[in-house]
């Protein structure tokens, strides 16, 4: 059974973003507690006593007694926003537990026996397709995590949801037979040949030779017909000399 977290948190009347914001300029997370057929009810909890429980990963399956105005409630977090830019946590959503509470949550999986999976030594990739279960159970009994041993996979072999035994009153959320890990061959790289690696240079990728100091480039095209134009308004060039008559 996961354990128990214990948290402080006071009531507050006003919603909306600008009571949010007034809440978060004093250091506190604003949220909301709801569910069991009861009233939500507006919280606020201090930040460093949340974030420390959010950055084990496993908040969102750990149980939690939530102290509110000396009233403690049983709940579990079902929504956790976080500023998308500076990225700290702005708004947290509890689930009310009422009694013998069934719940679906996802459950982490833990991976043993890598180190005598035949597939591996054998040169194989272990690949985890799942890490984490949907799983249906009681409030009052969630798994820490969910144990896959990969000790007697080989290679293009893999333990499906199906093959998993779960605790008693445990059942998947999915009716999918989903992959949880397998063990794939890695692709070998292929080989270039010294003979293909020297190849002959693109005739586009070939530099041109270098003009010598001072000579003007050729121009081309519209370019040369322009350059060779006078230029608007001015005077036309002189003719050459008429032969002298003998």
């Amino acid at each position: 059974m996961s354990k128990i977290v214990q948290l402080k948190a006071a009531s507050r009347a006003r919603a909306g973003k600008g009571a949010s914001r007034a809440v978060r300029r004093e250091g506190l997370v604003p949220g909301v507690v709801y569910g069991d057929k009861k009233a939500p009810q507006l919280v606020s909890l201090k930040y460093g006593e949340v974030l420390p429980h959010v950055q084990t990963g496993r908040f969102m399956s750990t149980l939690v007694d939530l102290e509110v105005d000396g009233q403690t409630v049983r709940a579990i977090a079902r929504d956790v926003q976080f500023e998308p830019v500076r990225d700290f946590l702005v708004h947290v959503d509890f689930l009310r537990l009422g009694k013998d509470a069934r719940i679906a949550v996802d459950v982490p999986v833990h991976v043993i026996g890598q180190e005598t999976c035949p597939g591996l030594k054998a040169g194989g990739a272990l690949n985890i397709v799942s890490h984490e279960v949907a799983l249906y159970c009681s409030a009052d009994f969630i798994p820490d995590e969910i144990t896959i041993d990969v000790s007697g996979l080989h290679i293009h072999q893999s333990i499906h949801l199906s093959q998993i035994k779960l605790p008693e009153n445990v059942k998947p959320v999915s009716k999918d037979d989903v992959t949880i890990v397998t063990v794939a061959a890695k692709g070998k790289e292929e080989e270039v040949p010294v003979e293909a690696a020297i190849a002959e240079v693109p005739a586009t990728a070939q530099k041109a030779p270098v003009a010598a100091p001072g000579a003007a480039a050729p121009a081309a095209g519209k370019d040369a017909k322009a350059a060779a134009a006078p230029a608007k308004g001015a005077a036309p060039a002189a003719a050459a000399p008429a032969p002298k008559k003998k």
